[in-house]
């Protein structure tokens, strides 16, 4: 399984709906992301840029898109955006990894 982290906006009309009847949109997240074989590992409300933060572990690239696709299809969210995020040791193997693939790569104009 990989981490991935989602994050986006609400919509105005999602935001006004939810002055209007407060509520707390986590186990519902945590409902989506487990029937896709996932696990929610948090949810956020955020300042700035964005207005929300999902991290959930996922099988795969295609539960993870999943998870977006059903999210952005209701018609709440806006300016959906997916990261795959790797830990310390994923990160170390990959240096290693590009480390020996770079001793027979030439890169352009050298």
């Amino acid at each position: 399984m990989s981490i991935y982290v989602l994050r986006g906006r609400y919509s105005a009309d999602a935001l006004k709906g939810m002055v209007a009847s407060p509520e707390d949109r986590e186990a519902a997240i945590a409902k989506v992301v487990e029937k896709a074989g996932g696990k929610l590992l948090s949810y956020y409300l955020t300042f700035g840029e964005d207005d929300w933060l999902v991290i959930m572990d996922c099988p795969s690239n295609e539960a993870a898109a999943t998870i977006a696709i059903v999210g952005a299809a209701g018609g709440s969210n806006t300016d959906t955006k997916t990261t795959v995020a790797m830990t310390a040791k994923e990160a170390m193997a990959a240096f290693k990894a590009a480390g020996e693939l770079a001793k027979s790569f030439k890169s352009a104009g050298r």
